[in-house]
């Protein structure tokens, strides 16, 4: 018999509205998360510090966790703190790193985990993998996914706008993922999900095409609607493929390869998606993620993240050795490092015209 449905991993609920935060007790006792308020909540040490004294009073039997850092040695010492607390749930309250370490210490205690986003600079909002700096530099780990998610609006807004512009970097270069998700089953035979890519490449569009400023509620609404859409997409894949193709790799590689020096996670994704839509031959597609990143303020050459040409194209070279065995377009050309110049040079001036 055929299956004629199949169950599709989410959260159970979602909170994206202005003043959320303040009712983040009513929430969890809304969702019967928590009735008793014994949560765990881990916070950063910076914009999360401040909000503690604003939500502490809402949650009475919370005990709260200080992190300084997004690292696997910070998850694994958070996980051992909260052995024998005997919590109904955990929340992780801050930005991307914060909750990819919650994320990580809460499977390994078997909590159901709530993200609060104070920022939206990167999809790792819903995602069901932790990335966490490691003694190698850098690894993802795979991890349930939150069970709820809550973004205020209001909070979001306070943040950086170059958080917000990360976020969009990070939530279109899905389109250039899913177009090299789909050369690989082209190329090499890949089976690839189409619901996966109908909601990680509806993300990226709805953001390439959004003419919304960065502190207009409705882009923030839509930005927090796609991240948790790309989080969803990989949850149904089983794997990052619907958001992170050679756009990912080339963000990675840069990372190795100057880790003192790498720029916003979103915005060196979004170059590397622009640049792969151009290799792909994509120009027009590569030429409407320029002006919507230029009109965001993100950086679409190299240097504007400080990085050479030679620099840029060393990282592109390196870049397949990030993901072993995922097919791009990286691989799929196999450009030397005079290939790959010359083809940056070509971008930089279809850019620049």
């Amino acid at each position: 018999m055929p299956v004629l449905t199949r169950l599709v991993p989410s959260p159970v609920f979602m909170e994206i509205r202005p003043g959320a935060l303040d009712a983040l007790g009513g929430i969890l006792q809304d969702r019967r998360l928590s009735a008793s308020g014994r949560v765990a909540v881990a916070v950063s040490s910076g914009s999360g510090a401040r909000l503690r004294q604003r939500l502490e009073p809402g949650l009475p039997g919370a005990d709260w966790y200080p992190l300084d850092g997004g690292s696997l040695d910070d998850a694994v010492a958070l996980a051992d703190r909260m052995r024998g607390g005997h919590y109904d749930a955990m929340v992780a309250l801050g930005g991307g790193k914060i909750i990819d370490a919650a994320k990580y210490a809460a499977a390994r205690v078997g909590l159901p985990l709530v993200a609060v986003a104070t920022n939206l600079a990167h999809d790792g909002i819903c995602s069901p993998v932790a990335t966490l700096d490691n003694d190698a530099g850098r690894g993802s780990y795979g991890v349930p996914g939150p069970i709820g998610i809550v973004v205020d609006l209001d909070v979001v807004r306070q943040a950086p706008a170059r958080f917000v512009a990360a976020g969009i970097g990070d939530a279109v270069s899905n389109i250039s993922a899913c177009a090299d998700w789909e050369l690989s089953h082209a190329e090499t035979g890949e089976p690839v999900d189409g619901l996966a890519v109908a909601m990680a490449r509806t993300a990226g569009e709805t953001l390439l095409r959004h003419p919304g400023k960065l502190t207009d509620g409705d882009l923030l609404t839509t930005l927090a609607e796609a991240l948790v859409l790309s989080g969803i997409a990989m949850s149904i894949a089983g794997s990052t493929r619907p958001s992170s193709g050679a756009c990912h790799e080339i963000s990675h590689a840069l990372d190795v390869l100057h880790p003192k020096r790498s720029a916003q996670h979103g915005e060196q994704v979004g170059l590397g998606a622009a640049f792969a839509s151009f290799l792909r031959g994509e120009r027009e597609l590569s030429g409407l993620m320029v002006d919507r990143f230029r009109f965001h303020g993100l950086p679409v050459t190299a240097d504007q993240i400080g990085f050479t040409e030679a620099e840029f194209t060393e990282a592109v070279h390196y870049a397949p050795n990030t993901r072993p065995g995922r097919f791009t377009i990286l691989e799929h050309l196999d450009l030397s490092p005079s290939d790959i110049r010359d083809s940056y040079a070509d971008y930089v001036q279809a850019v620049n015209s």
